[in-house]
């Protein structure tokens, strides 16, 4: 059985590489661990993962060139309801966060610069509601 993926998207690569040492360090190899540097990229790597293994959770960033991370996180929703759906950014207007609560159930908004502390809290109880 394969396993479960956490998806982070966000379009500055340094962000990316710090998210992914900070999960991998706290959840070691439990998770695959993917990351898409646009919204595009990560539609397309949940589809391909749709058929080897379930994206659990997506963090992404809200302001990031094409789709921004609250309607990339709507999409999400709509094929795959139960996905963790966290917006990290340092960017996100009010009205884009209540966007995503309303219509990606979006389960936290966390801000940069974020502590790792605060980001595996939340995966993780986002993961235990699952």
């Amino acid at each position: 059985m394969n396993k479960p993926v956490i998806l982070c998207v966000d379009d500055e690569p340094d962000i990316l590489n710090t998210l992914k040492m900070q999960l991998k360090q706290e959840f070691k190899d439990n998770y695959f661990y993917e990351l898409a540097e646009s919204g595009d990229e990560a539609l397309e790597l949940i589809e391909d993962f749709q058929e080897a293994a379930q994206v659990i959770v997506v963090v992404s960033d809200w302001l990031m060139p094409g789709i921004k991370g609250d309607e990339l996180l709507i999409k999400i929703h709509q094929k795959h309801p139960k996905v963790v759906k966290v917006m990290l950014t340092g960017q996100a207007d009010a009205a884009a966060v209540k966007r995503a609560v309303k219509n990606a159930d979006l389960y936290c908004c966390l801000y940069k610069p974020w502590k790792s502390k605060d980001l595996i809290e939340t995966i993780r109880s986002g993961i235990a509601k699952l």
